[in-house]
């Protein structure tokens, strides 16, 4: 090979693009305005790209043990996580506690009372014939945190007959942003990413367990890039993305 063919190689090779990664994410359906922001930011940044997969932890972690393609997952409950790692899918050190959140009662449009949620709170009076939209109680980390409040609170007795159960916590909150039921129990950040809702009261913080998100890095995560965006979620950009949305900042 002439000297000067090999530079001609040399050059071009060194001009060629280097191939973009993918990152795989699974995240609570709860995490979408604050995570799509992040994802958007850090493709630019980087030209890596980011696909996330939202819907219920719950569901979200049997796809991932049932063998998804996942490369980190954020759930919206600890057990959840759990799961996964107790199948031996979460890279040894990489699980962290990442967020927390807030539990509220919603309204439909901007008219609605507020009421003070606590002794002699009657949530089915309030409710009259109306329907109360929530995640699904028994495998939605929204609808275990609501289901828990308002037993503690001596209300779930009352309203699980009028309890309409949604996929996730985003579809609850579309119930009620569309005025198909009066109210709804979600986060407080998915009520402030929605203008068709109120929200008229805050269950007390020791009516249901602290809610925390857990992120981990899967074993599936084969590239350089998979672990650089696990760690961008704790980074400031992150921070500033999940506060703008009313998350509290854990680590």
């Amino acid at each position: 090979m002439s000297r000067r063919l090999a530079l001609t190689l040399a050059f071009a090779l060194a001009a060629s693009p280097v191939a973009a990664e993918e990152v795989v994410v699974f995240a609570a359906a709860s995490m979408k305005n604050a995570l799509d922001d992040l994802a958007a930011q850090w493709q630019a940044e980087t030209g890596n790209q980011v696909v996330i997969s939202y819907a219920g932890s719950g569901k979200l972690a049997q796809q991932i043990v049932a063998g998804a393609p996942a490369d980190i997952f954020v759930s919206a409950a600890p057990n959840w996580m759990d799961e996964v790692q107790k199948a031996g899918l979460v890279v040894a050190g990489m699980r962290e506690d990442l967020l927390g959140n807030t539990l509220v009662l919603i309204a439909h449009g901007k008219d609605a009372a507020p009421v003070e949620i606590g002794a002699g709170f009657d949530l089915s009076a309030l409710l009259g014939d109306g329907k109360l939209a929530m995640a699904m109680v028994d495998s939605v980390p929204a609808g275990q945190y609501g289901k828990a409040a308002l037993t503690a609170l001596g209300q779930w007795d009352k309203v699980e007959p009028a309890v309409a159960q949604s996929d996730n916590v985003r579809a609850a909150l579309a119930l009620v942003s569309t005025g198909e039921a009066p109210y709804g129990i979600v986060y407080a950040t998915d009520a402030a990413a929605d203008d068709n809702v109120t929200v008229v009261g805050t269950f007390p913080a020791d009516s249901y367990p602290a809610i925390v998100y857990p992120a981990a890095l899967l074993t599936g995560a084969a590239d350089a890039a998979d672990k650089a965006f696990y760690e961008a979620l704790s980074g400031e950009a992150a921070r500033a993305a999940f506060t703008a949305q009313g998350f509290t900042i854990l680590k």
